[in-house]
C-alpha cells in the first residue's frame, strides 16, 4: 500500500490548521509585546536601557523552559499528546485575553508583560515537545519529512502573516492585535479537538521516572547525528539571531515605526515559506548534511549585511537611504532578512527530519523536549544576548558580530561534528520501528 500525501490524512489536516492558527496568534503577540516593551521603556530610559529590557524579555521566556524542559519531554511520552497540545494552546489563549484586556483598559505595564512573557514560556514548554512528538503518530514515515515541511511551512506562514497582523491592528487598535490572537488561539483549539486518538508509546528500559526524564539526554548525547544538528542550531542562532534587534532597528535606524517592524518582522518569514512550500513539493533527498552547514552559513552572511546596511548606506545617501520600504537601506535589510528566512527553513527542515526519523517513537516526546531547549535557548538567550550587547557595545555591532560568529561557529562545527556532512538522506535506521500504516490513515 502506497503512502498517502499527509493532506488525505484527517487528523493531520487538523494539526496543520491548528498550527497555522496558533503560530499567527504567537506571531501576532511576539511583535506586539517587544513592541509595547521597547516603547514603554523608552518613556523613561535610553536606547540601551530600552535594549536591555528587551533582553529581560527573552530572558523571561527562556526561563520556563529550562526549568520545565524534562518533566514536559516525559509528560509528552506519558501523557496523551493531545491533550497536552489543547492545554498549552488553552493558556495561550488566556495570556492573549489577558493582554487585550490590559491593553483596552490602559493598564498595561512592563511588569504585566513580563509576566504574561514567562506564562507564554511555560506552555511552549509543554507544547513543543508535544506537538513535535505528535506529527509522526498522524503520518507514515514515507512521508514524514513531506509532513515536516508542511508543518513548518504552516509555521512560516504563520510568521509571514502574524507580525504584519500584529503590527497593522496594533496602529489601528493597540489592543486589537491581541483581541485577534485570542480568537486564533480558540480556533487552533477547536482543530486540535478534531485529531483522532493515537497508539500510547511503550517507554522501555528505567522504570523511575527521574531516569526516565534524563533518558532524553542520554540518547541526545549518544547519537552524535542528533546532536551535531541540534547544538548547531543553538550555537548558530544564539550568536547570529537578531530578531529582538528589530524594534530598535525599525525605531531609530531604518525609521520605519511599528508598520515597518512588522514588515522586517515578517521578511525572514517569506523566505522561509518560499523555502518550505518548495520542500513540500519536492522534498530534499541528496547531501542533506552538507546542505544544511552551507545553509546555516548563508544565515550568518545574511544577518551580517542586514546590520549593517544603514550604517554603511546612510553616510552615503544620507537620510533618503531609510524611512520606507522601498528606502535602500531598508530595501536591502528586507532582502538580507528574506534570505535569513530562506537558509533557516533549510536548517529547520534538516534538523527536524533527522531528530524525527532517527528516534524511536517511545523516546519522541523527550527528545524534542531537549531539541526545544536548545532552540529555545537559541532564540531567547539569542534575544537576550543580542540585548545586553546592544546595551554595551550598540545593535549594529551586536548584530554583525554576531552573524559573523555564527560563520565560524558553522566552520567549526563541520570539523567537529562530521557526521553532519556524512547524512546523505532522511532514510532512517531500519532499527527503528512506526505504527503501522492502516492505523494512520482516516
Amino acid at each position: 500500500m502506497s503512502a498517502p500525501h499527509p493532506f488525505r490524512i484527517s487528523s493531520f489536516r487538523a494539526y496543520f490548521i491548528a498550527r497555522l492558527a496558533s503560530t499567527l496568534a504567537q506571531m501576532a503577540m511576539v511583535i506586539v509585546i517587544g513592541w509595547q516593551v521597547y516603547d514603554i521603556a523608552r518613556e523613561t530610559m535610553s536606547i540601551q536601557g530600552a535594549a536591555f529590557q528587551l533582553g529581560l524579555i527573552g530572558i523571561a521566556q527562556f526561563v520556563p523552559l529550562l526549568l520545565l524542559s524534562l518533566v514536559t519531554g516525559w509528560a509528552a511520552d506519558r501523557v496523551d499528546r493531545r491533550f497536552i497540545a489543547r492545554a498549552s494552546v488553552a493558556l495561550e489563549m488566556g495570556c492573549a485575553g489577558v493582554l487585550a484586556w490590559l491593553t483596552y483598559t490602559n493598564a498595561i505595564t512592563l511588569p504585566a508583560l513580563f509576566t504574561v512573557a514567562a506564562l507564554l514560556g511555560v506552555a511552549r514548554a509543554f507544547a513543543s515537545p508535544a506537538l513535535q512528538a505528535l506529527a509522526p503518530n498522524l503520518v507514515p514515515a514515507a512521508v514524514l519529512p513531506t509532513a515536516i515541511a508542511l508543518s513548518s511551512l504552516a509555521w512560516q506562514s504563520g510568521s509571514i502573516v502574524g507580525p504584519a497582523m500584529g503590527g497593522y491592528l496594533y496602529a489601528w487598535a493597540d489592543w486589537g492585535a491581541y483581541a485577534a490572537s485570542t480568537g486564533l488561539f480558540a480556533l487552533a483549539f477547536l482543530c486540535l479537538l478534531f485529531i483522532k486518538p493515537i497508539p500510547r508509546a511503550k517507554i522501555t528500559g528505567a522504570t523511575n521516572p527521574w531516569a526516565q526524564m534524563v533518558d532524553g539526554l542520554h540518547y541526545v548525547r549518544r547519537n552524535r547525528l542528533v546532536l551535531g544538528a541540534i547544538s548547531l542550531d543553538l550555537f548558530a542562532v544564539l550568536l547570529g539571531g537578531a530578531t529582538a534587534m528589530l524594534p530598535i532597528y525599525a525605531r531609530d535606524i531604518l525609521m520605519v515605526g511599528a508598520e515597518g517592524l512588522g514588515h522586517l518582522r515578517a521578511a525572514p518569514a517569506v523566505g522561509a515559506v518560499a523555502v518550505g512550500a518548495w520542500f513540500a513539493w519536492r522534498p530534499l533527498k541528496t547531501n542533506v548534511g552538507g546542505k544544511m552547514l552551507a545553509a546555516v552559513i548563508g544565515f550568518g552572511v545574511a544577518t551580517v549585511v542586514f546590520g549593517l546596511a544603514a550604517p554603511v548606506l546612510v553616510p552615503i545617501l544620507g537620510q533618503s537611504a531609510v524611512g520606507s520600504d522601498f528606502a535602500p537601506a531598508v530595501a536591502l535589510s528586507l532582502a538580507a532578512l528574506v534570505v535569513v528566512g530562506a537558509t533557516d527553513m533549510v536548517s529547520v527542515y534538516v534538523r527536524q527530519s533527522l531528530i524525527q526519523l532517527y528516534t524511536p517513537d517511545e523516546m519522541r516526546g523527550r527528545v524534542g523536549a531537549v531539541s526545544t531547549l536548545f532552540v529555545s535557548g537559541s532564540n531567547e538567550l539569542g534575544e537576550a544576548r543580542s540585548g545586553f550587547l546592544a546595551a554595551a557595545v550598540g545593535p549594529v555591532v551586536a548584530v554583525a558580530g554576531g552573524g559573523a560568529l555564527a560563520v565560524l561557529v558553522t566552520i567549526f562545527w563541520d570539523r567537529l561534528f562530521p557526521e553532519l556532512r556524512a547524512a546523505r538522506s532522511f532514510d532512517p535506521p531500519e532499527t527503528l520501528e512506526y505504527p503501522p500504516l492502516e492505523e494512520k490513515l482516516a
